[in-house]
């Protein structure tokens, strides 16, 4: 076992080179230009990105890419530290003494007496407690609203099934399946009727309204929306590039073939995963 692992006290020594590390980077004068310009606004993006790449390496089953994605996301958390900190905002002590703090609020069940919560009782639980501690920040602009608190800059499919999570605590939700496939229907005739009036921004909506619906039904069967896309993309990616490869293996020019002559092509490899 990684002596990283066996002593707590390596993981200590680790981050604190790594925070000296940050502020070396950022020391005017003698740090690193690009990273002395950069502001939260210019980082953000590689945060996400960073984030989305610890979830694929989870995804291929790859630890040791893992863990190296997994030092470039806590890096971030670094980069974004050391700027609040310059500016006398707050520091990574205080990123970590609220995290400790909240995990232990939200965990009385383990930190304090048990009340015998089972994992749907807890995650109830949890939800009332994230509700309240918006309230307490005053988070609402507005009225309180059961869908206060989902992040706007979440990928728009992952909100959606987090907003319809939180409509459906309310009782604002389909209670069988069934009717879900006619709203799909309806959103599909929807978009033709978009379509056939030409309007861009008509179409544009009724095609936001059929992936909200979808995403509602992928919640209602318990799969995970963003992991069945990305699960689509993958196998049209793999089927795609078998397509290029079978093509070049017979000397043919993929892109200069039919789409019925492309569609053989599509077929073959299907038929091919299947045997």
């Amino acid at each position: 076992m990684p002596d990283t692992q066996s002593r707590p006290s390596a993981a200590a020594e680790a981050l604190l080179q790594l925070v000296d590390i940050m502020a070396r980077l950022r020391t005017p004068e003698t740090g690193c230009p690009w990273d002395l310009e950069q502001t939260y606004a210019t980082i953000a993006p590689y945060t996400i990105e960073e984030a989305y790449e610890v979830a694929d390496a989870i995804a291929r089953g790859d630890r040791a890419d893992l863990r190296d994605e997994l030092g470039d996301l806590l890096f971030q958390v670094i980069f974004h530290s050391r700027m609040a900190e310059e500016e006398g905002a707050f520091a990574l002590a205080d990123v970590i003494a609220a995290i400790n703090a909240k995990m232990i609020r939200r965990h009385p069940h383990v930190f304090e007496a048990s009340d015998g919560r089972d994992a749907d009782g807890q995650i109830a639980a949890w939800e009332e407690m994230k509700a309240a501690e918006r309230a307490a920040k005053g988070e609402a602009s507005g009225p309180a609203s059961a869908l206060d608190g989902v992040a706007l800059s979440l990928p728009a499919l992952l909100r959606a099934e987090k907003i319809q999570k939180r409509a459906a605590r309310t009782g604002f939700d389909w209670t069988e399946t069934p009717p879900i496939f006619d709203k799909l229907t309806e959103e599909v005739e929807e978009v033709k009727d978009a379509m056939a009036s030409g309007d861009a921004d008509a179409i544009e909506d009724e095609i936001g309204d059929l992936l909200f619906v979808a995403a509602n039904l992928a919640r209602r069967l318990s799969v995970d929306p963003e992991q069945a896309l990305r699960r689509a993309n993958a196998k049209f990616e793999r089927r795609f590039r078998a397509m290029e490869i079978a093509a070049a293996a017979e000397g043919v020019d993929f892109a200069s073939l039919t789409l019925d002559e492309q569609e053989a092509y599509w077929q073959r490899v299907k038929a091919g995963e299947r045997g």
